[in-house]
Order: structure tokens, then sequence, then C-alpha cells
């Protein structure tokens, strides 16, 4: 079982696939017709000697017929069931669209669309299904109020509750038929359900805001790699590349990228500062996807992937394996994979990341661990930070 993605615009439309379980259903109403078939030609045509019909012929066809009824109810009734477990399992009906206080539009959005041909012949598509996350299940509440607005007229002001939903799992989110807010010109004082109006009190908060052009032009530590000596490594074959991770919220590697003509995509959400707003208006990509998300494009594209705080994913060895190993996939071979300050935190974690990474067999291009003084603001501790260039090996 499983579903079929199909690109049409900006977003995604998945399918109903035939699957074992509908294929063996077949077979055995096939089967069932045969047999049914069978039976009546040999009730229609058995003629016992004498050519007299008793009662006891007439009650054997009688018999015949209602077991030929019932196994068709049988069948018809394991047919259903059959589609509504593989329903469950593909995630199609995990919204209970009849529960009370649902938003009309939520409803007319997972409405399912029989393909105008019918069945492909090809694939076995025969419907389209909305795509939303699984995990919408647990916010109903809050997705109902997100597809809560006036058809045609403007979207609330809700950029805070797609990015709650985001974060309990929910994405991707549904479409709405609303005009999204525009504003006249970039500028903190549109920004809704934020303290911050300046960059100065952005800069004042634990992490900063990193708009620090310096960082890739000159090292403040050994751990800090310079975009040149980089992309000397990449044998200037860098063209596009992926920037996942927290530390880039202002797009300042993209930007910086830019200059060197390597279009960069920026994956970023808003904390404390609406940072897609930031990113855009410095000419760059922004990419508003969660960490949990997988990355949604095809194999093999990029030739340089760029890590920062993104792969801090806690106690938990196997999150950071799926990250890795969804990196690891939209990287084409020979590409880059650019560590870049990883927080080491111990000795444990440290030894979990290279184990890892080892498992890649990735070329350490450059490979650095050093102490830096932690980023948040009076701290004064020093903590073990990886810095590495891995490029991608060709795999058989």
């Amino acid at each position: 079982m499983g579903s079929v993605s199909l690109k049409l615009g900006d977003g995604t439309a998945r399918f109903k696939r035939s699957t074992l379980c509908s294929s063996a259903v077949n077979i055995l109403m096939l089967f069932s017709v045969l047999a049914t078939n069978l039976f009546a030609l040999y009730a229609f045509t058995f003629s016992p000697k004498h050519h007299t019909i008793t009662p006891f012929h007439h009650k054997n066809i009688t018999l015949i017929s209602q077991h030929v009824s019932l196994i068709i109810k049988q069948i018809d009734s394991s047919q259903k069931n059959l589609a509504r477990i593989e329903n469950q399992l593909l995630g199609y009906q995990t919204l209970n669209v009849s529960r009370p206080n649902l938003a009309n539009e939520l409803k007319l959005f997972l409405q399912h669309h029989q393909l105008p041909l019918g069945k492909d012949s090809r694939t076995g598509i025969t419907e389209m299904v909305a795509s939303v996350g699984h995990s919408c299940e647990k916010s109903a509440g809050l997705l109902s109020q997100y597809m809560t607005y006036k058809v045609s007229g403007p979207c609330p002001d809700d950029w805070s509750l797609a990015q709650k939903l985001i974060l309990r799992g929910c994405e991707p989110l549904p479409r709405r038929r609303c005009f999204a807010k525009t504003v006249s010109k970039v500028g903190l004082s549109t920004w809704s359900g934020l303290g911050c109006k300046n960059i100065n009190c952005l800069n004042k908060k634990p992490n900063g805001f990193a708009f620090d052009r310096q960082k890739y032009v000159k090292a403040t530590s050994k751990n800090d790699f310079l975009i040149d000596d980089v992309l000397a490594m990449g044998n200037n074959g860098i063209r596009i590349g992926f920037d996942n991770g927290t530390g880039s919220k202002t797009g300042t590697f993209a930007a910086l990228m830019a200059e060197k003509n390597v279009t960069i995509i920026t994956n970023t959400l808003n904390v404390d500062a609406l940072d897609s707003d930031f990113i855009a208006a410095r000419g760059v990509f922004p990419l508003f996807l969660s960490l949990d998300h997988r990355f949604p494009f095809y194999d093999n594209v990029f030739d340089l992937v760029h890590v920062t705080s993104g792969l801090d994913v806690g106690t938990k060895p196997e999150k950071l394996e799926f990250l890795m190993f969804d990196a690891d996939r939209i990287l084409r071979v020979g590409g880059l994979f650019w560590l870049d300050n990883i927080d080491c935190g111990d000795d444990e974690k440290k030894r979990t990341l290279t184990r890892l990474i080892e498992k890649f067999g990735y070329k350490k291009l450059k490979w650095v661990v050093g102490q830096k003084m932690d980023g948040a603001v009076g701290s004064g501790k020093h903590e073990v930070y990886l810095s590495a260039v891995l490029q991608k090996p060709v795999r058989i």
C-alpha cells in the first residue's frame, strides 16, 4: 500500500493506489463468479433419469442460490472492510469530517475527487486525495480555527497559529481560499504578536539576530570556515545549496553565497521575529518548514547542504538519523555537506554524531573539534563544537 504524489502548481495531490489486498479481493470475486456460473450451468442442464424433476431437485437449486447470494454479500462486505482499513493505514480518513464545529472550508478541502477519466491503467490511481499531515487529527480544533475565514476575503493575521500547527506535526497545512496579508513595505512595525519592533531589541535576545556578515568572511575561531575556502573544496562546482538550521535565520549565509553566484534555499521558522520576511527582503529564498518535515526536494539535486544547530535533536539519536539520511538524500554525489559549529555538548554526543557520519562513508575534507564561548548572553561557558566539510561518495 502507498500513495503517489503529483506536483500540481505549488501544491501536492496524493492519490489512492491499488493494493495487494484489493487485488486479492478481485481474484476472489472472479472465482466466485465462475463458481456461480458453474453451479447455475449444472442446475439448469442437469437432467436426471426419466427427465423427472422432483421437489428434491428444486430444493437443491434453491439452496445453491441462497449460498451464492450469501457468498456475494460476504465478498461485498469484505471489500468494504479492506477499503476502510486501507484508508486508515494510508491516513486518508484520519480526520473525521463529521465531527461538530469543524470548519466547512476544511471539509471542502478534504473531499475526495474521482479522476475524470476513471482509473489510470498504468498506476492504478482512482482518486485525488487532499494532502494534509496525519498529526492534524490531534489538533483538529486549531486546524478548524485556521480554516475559519471569509472566502475570497482577507486571510486572518494568524501566522503564529500556522506555525503552532506546523510544530505539532500538522504539515503540510491545507490550502485556503483567502488573500494573504500584504504590506506596502517590509518593516518591524507591521509584525503582529511580537514584542520587538526594532533591530536593537532583537539583538538583545539570548541568541541575537545574527546579522554578522564577518562570520563567513573572517574567521574568529578555528571552527569558523570561510565561504571562499569551502567553495574551493568543491572545485568551483557549487551552484545550488540548501541551508538548514536556526543559525541562518536572517539569511546572511544565503546572501553572502549569492554574491558568489550560488543560489541557497534557507529553511527557517519564525522565532522572536518574522525571519522569512527578512530573508525574502534580502532577495534570497526562505522555506517555512519544521525540522521534522521531509525535505520537499527530489534526490541528488543540491551541490551543498549547510547545517548549523538543526542537528541538535536532544537525546533522540533516531531523530538525528532521520534528519541526516534526508539531508544525504538531497545531496548529489560529490556534493559537500557542511557541518557548521555543531554543538557536541559532551563526549558521548560527539561520539554518537561521529559514528553516524562514518556510517555514510563521507570523505572528510576538513574536520575541526574545538571550544567556543557559548552564544548565550552572559553565560561565560565554553562549549565543544564540531565543524566539518564532508564530500558525498559514490555508492553502489
